[in-house]
């Protein structure tokens, strides 16, 4: 019986080894799979009812899959969310004009739940200016850096041992106007974000059609006028986002008016910015329509691939990146499966793309082709009510960086 056992055994294996020799079966699977990572997801949302909040799913890398949504902390238009560099304490705007009786609007902090991710309000403070709509957090975790897009405005706030706000460490306001009647009236600072030397700061205003840059001191939290001050985008394309890319040698700006994505060679030792050129993410022959405007920029954790979203065609375009240029050529656009992409993340591993679809109230998960950038949508769709960003914590760690 053990002999007769053993020939069918020995028979089988030859005949899976000689399908594998001939190029007949997918060895693949019989390699062993990469292992699963666990993220709690927080989403945050720019619903105007009093009960919006910050929601929380869990993210399984391996498969793709996230759990259902759930509020996690109650606080009024949570737009956009950074974590700490301990993983302890989340932060959030809140993209108001009238925060405790005063004309701005507010940053709040909270500190994480080790064992479930929920969220406890530690405190909240003046973003030193109206509809705060974009925040960073410096290297250290030391202080926050907030844009305010209505009243053009960039604060620095300190942070403290315990993860709550303190006061203004720095604020800087914008001035001047471009050539859009009604976008550009006036500055409106729209996005802050620091280089991985935790050295310059680079702030893009819609409304001046300008990215400036800042030297920050990480000690004092300070912000001062580098030079040159800023680098200019052609009139009315309107900055809204930018990136780094992974090595940190190009960066890149979403131009919400012009509905564009910029490109630039970064010089980290000078922190100085040098336009290589601009690609549309429109389709050839096609110019932004009123009411439209592109959203979110990012880059793969690879840094072969950027992705930038574009609403009122609700789609994200897709770009193959030259990593000696870093110039960009188109891929392929991708529809979101919703309306107004305001926001999409892609997951550390780089596997997995959620687009936030604020106005039709849906996340929707892509898988990631690792070798062609290409987006294929998993058919997952979580309900968050007026999603606007989205970010990652993996589960007993420190969160990954963007």
């Amino acid at each position: 019986m053990n002999s007769t056992l053993n020939s069918i055994t020995r028979r089988a294996l030859g005949a899976l080894g000689a399908l594998a020799l001939a190029g007949l079966m997918d060895t693949s699977a019989m390699s062993a799979a990469p292992p699963a990572e666990e993220f709690r997801v927080y989403f945050g949302t720019s619903g105007a009812e009093a009960k919006s909040g910050i929601y929380l799913a869990r993210l399984d890398t391996s498969s793709g899959k996230l759990t259902a949504p759930e509020r996690v902390a109650e606080t009024l238009k949570p737009s956009f969310l950074a974590l700490h560099p301990s993983g302890r304490f989340v932060y959030a705007v809140n993209e108001v004009d009238d925060f405790q009786g005063s004309p701005v609007g507010a940053a709040s902090a909270f500190a994480v739940d080790p064992a479930t991710g929920r969220l406890t309000l530690l405190n909240q403070v003046s973003a030193k200016g109206t509809w705060p709509c974009h925040l960073t957090l410096d290297r250290q975790g030391r202080h926050l850096l907030v844009a305010n897009y209505g009243s053009g405005n960039v604060a620095a706030l300190k942070i403290g041992s315990d993860g709550r706000l303190g006061e203004a460490s720095a604020f800087v306001q914008h001035t001047g106007r471009s050539v859009h009647a009604t976008r550009q009236e006036a500055p409106h600072a729209h996005s802050v974000d620091l280089d991985a030397a935790n050295r310059f700061a680079f702030v893009s205003d819609l409304g001046v059609d300008r990215v400036y840059v800042y030297r920050f001191d990480a000690d004092r939290g300070t912000l001062e006028a580098h030079d040159p001050p800023f680098a200019a985008a052609k009139p009315g394309a309107g900055p809204r986002h930018f990136a780094f890319s992974p090595d940190q040698r190009h960066a890149y700006v979403v131009n919400e008016l012009s509905q564009t994505v910029g490109a630039y060679r970064y010089d980290a030792a000078r922190g100085t910015l040098q336009e290589l050129g601009t690609v549309s993410l429109l389709p050839e022959g096609e110019t932004p329509r009123e009411g439209t405007g592109a959203a979110e920029v990012q880059l793969h954790p690879s840094g072969r691939f950027l992705y930038a979203s574009n609403r009122g065609p609700n789609v994200i375009v897709v770009f193959a990146v030259d990593p000696e240029r870093g110039t960009l050529t188109r891929v392929e656009q991708v529809s979101t499966g919703g309306d107004w992409p305001r926001h999409f993340a892609i997951d550390p591993s780089g596997r997995w793309l959620l687009a936030s679809n604020q106005r039709s109230n849906t996340v929707v998960v892509f898988r990631v082709d690792a070798a062609t950038g290409r987006l294929t949508p998993t058919g997952q769709v979580l309900d968050v009510k007026a999603p606007s960003c989205a970010v990652f914590l993996k589960v007993g760690s420190a969160p990954a960086r963007r």
